[in-house]
């Protein structure tokens, strides 16, 4: 279980690594807040569940499911309402868009 629970915290430690080297390396705000919040979620999620194995039945299992909760529930909607006020705010590099479904042509 020992083993388990360190693989699940460095394969954790290295998604929130990726997120944070995407933070880093990606051209625009919306590039930046994908990286920050797919891999460091499931990173963090990662690093919930090897703590729990490693604690064990306690009752700081119920603190570690909270956080982990609270993590999904906060970290992309929390995206997704800075993604809009940038996109309204027009700091978005539109050449990097695939798809831009907010386009006023695209209302048609």
């Amino acid at each position: 279980m020992d083993l388990l629970a360190m693989v699940l915290l460095l394969v954790g430690s290295l998604f929130s690594l990726t997120a944070a080297i995407g933070l880093l390396r990606f051209p625009d705000v919306l590039s930046r807040l994908h990286a920050a919040t797919k891999p460091q979620v499931l990173g963090v999620l990662l690093v919930v569940v090897g703590i729990g194995l490693r604690v064990g039945p306690s009752l700081d299992l119920g603190l570690l499911v909270l956080a982990g909760v609270f993590q999904l529930l906060t970290l992309p909607v929390a995206a997704h309402m800075v993604s809009r006020a940038v996109y309204r705010s027009d700091q978005v590099a539109h050449e990097h868009l695939a798809i831009d479904d907010l386009s006023a042509g695209a209302q048609d």
